[in-house]
């Protein structure tokens, strides 16, 4: 299912609203040593619309960003960090 997640660069979230319901995705950026590196620090998907796949398209469109950016990711959301580990391509992400 394709979901039309927002970016919203200025408040550093992705978002979407599903039936009335806010879900997002929370993110930080520090400049690093040879790179931006964007913490993703909160998912959250009321539970009224979960086990629909919201979560994993947000992470995905912050991984997606972080790459086109050439952001590291540290994923300190411990959703995003499941996701991580089960998204082998997206490891070369990882800070």
């Amino acid at each position: 299912m394709s979901f039309d997640i927002q970016h919203d660069q200025e408040a550093r979230r992705f978002e979407i609203i599903v039936e009335g319901n806010h879900c997002l995705l929370d993110y930080t950026v520090a400049d690093g040593v040879t790179s931006c590196v964007m913490t993703i620090t909160h998912t959250e998907v009321p539970t009224e619309v979960g086990g629909r796949g919201i979560a994993s398209a947000l992470v995905q469109a912050a991984m997606d960003a972080a790459r086109e950016r050439g952001w590291k990711v540290i994923p300190a959301c411990s959703y995003a960090d499941v996701w991580l580990r089960r998204h082998p391509t997206d490891q070369d992400l990882r800070a």
